[in-house]
């Protein structure tokens, strides 16, 4: 059996050929060299095979080439109900990112204590207005949801959690 990888940091592919019957007998050291072979395999007309396995570093590849989005995008929800939950997700982004910002600047000790105290100031009023906007934002999406059907609300709630 003759086995070839081929390694990706994305993908692993493996290719491995099947000897077949008349392989063997063509050659009969390499007959009792090899492995032990799946009958289906020694079969005339069976199929060769070749496994294809992608690591996780090639699904979050492939994840990340999408949409962030494309999962609200394919959802059967109305127009207006996904530009609420693509503005919801951007600002929960926007905080996090806020919140990071905030915790470097309260641990900076480069900076001189009130300037240090004016830039923390500025972040927080900045977390505060992002935060009411999130308010604001999932009132009017619960305002929208209110006449929708059951699985609608649960699907727009699923996908407002991510």
């Amino acid at each position: 059996m003759s086995v070839s990888t081929v390694q990706n940091p994305v993908i692993n592919v493996a290719a491995v050929s099947v000897w077949k019957a008349s392989d063997a007998a063509k050659d009969k050291d390499a007959a009792n060299k090899a492995p032990a072979v799946d009958a289906k395999a020694t079969e005339p007309g069976a199929p060769e095979g070749v496994k294809v396995s992608i690591s996780g570093q090639g699904m979050s590849a492939s994840k990340a080439d999408q949409s962030p989005n494309s999962d609200i995008d394919n959802s059967s929800l109305s127009d207006s109900v996904k530009q609420l939950l693509k503005m919801i997700r951007e600002i929960k982004k926007q905080i996090a990112e806020k919140m990071a910002e905030l915790a470097a600047a309260m641990a900076d000790t480069s900076m001189t204590p009130e300037a240090r105290l004016a830039k923390v100031a500025n972040l927080q009023s900045a977390v505060a207005t992002l935060q009411a906007g999130m308010v604001t934002a999932q009132t009017q999406l619960a305002k929208t949801m209110k006449g929708e059907p059951p699985a609608a609300q649960l699907e727009a709630m699923s996908l407002a959690m991510k």
